[in-house]
């Protein structure tokens, strides 16, 4: 460990500078995060580095010291710190941290100071979703659909909260919105195949799942769900090849 040497260098120093860093980094992906704080503190005093500035402001974030993760994530993007922007940052990065019910709280912060700010009604129904609260999904994905009418993502939240609740026709509306403005994405591709399937059209089903695998050959869901597909339409040979393309891919990151 570096520990016992740090205090061989003056403050300040390159060397001193050069092991507190490390040491921070150390501790920190060590999941010593109250150890990690005070040296990325010092390594911040004496630089500017907005890596370290980001992972001190996640460290901050894990033991409950949001206001200075706010802090430190607005030097990061580079906006004043108590602005609606800083809270929606935070909260984004709290929902990649898994700290949903702070976001929330950050998220309604940032939308009490600017109404009309993209991507925050978003959130809130991205987490809505993730909690299986239907309605209160739509409800947020529609207020982000009146500030940011051409965003793509808000169009696949909301088809993506109407299949979930078997409203197929408005699932496939919404969908298909979604593709107009961005073709290139598999996910909407996949949940108009399931959409398309439950609705008794299998050829335009398998059409959408296919191509949901041009542009992501990778994507087990998407064999998956074309094999259940061919299997049911008859064609056992080739839901076969799409089944152990799925198992291929089982447990691969992201699959």
């Amino acid at each position: 460990m570096l520990t016992p040497i740090e205090n061989r260098f003056a403050d300040g120093s390159v060397e001193r500078r050069e092991i507190v860093q490390v040491l921070g980094l150390s501790l920190f992906l060590a999941g010593r995060l109250e150890d990690a704080i005070p040296k990325l503190e010092a390594t911040r005093a004496s630089a500017t580095n907005l890596e370290l500035e980001h992972i001190l402001g996640q460290a901050y974030l894990q033991t409950g010291r949001n206001a200075a993760a706010r802090q430190a994530f607005a030097r990061v993007y580079a906006v004043p710190e108590d602005s609606a922007a800083a809270h929606l940052v935070t909260a984004q990065l709290m929902i990649r941290l898994q700290l949903e019910t702070a976001a929330e709280e950050e998220l309604g912060r940032a939308i009490a100071k600017d109404g009309s700010l993209p991507q925050a009604h978003l959130l809130l129904g991205q987490l809505a979703l993730f909690r299986g609260q239907f309605d209160e999904s739509i409800a947020q994905t529609k207020r982000e659909l009146a500030i940011a009418p051409a965003s793509a993502p808000a169009y696949y939240q909301l088809g993506d909260a109407y299949v979930r609740q078997s409203r197929w026709d408005d699932g496939i509306a919404a969908l298909q919105q979604s593709l107009w403005l961005n073709p290139y994405y598999s996910a909407p591709y996949i949940l108009l195949g399931k959409a398309y399937s439950q609705k008794g059209q299998p050829a335009t089903a398998e059409g959408m799942l296919r191509r949901a695998i041009e542009y992501d050959p990778n994507n087990r869901t998407a064999h998956y769900l074309l094999a259940q597909l061919l299997q049911q339409a008859g064609r056992p040979e080739e839901a076969k090849q799409e089944f152990a393309i799925a198992e291929r891919l089982q447990g691969q990151p992201g699959r």
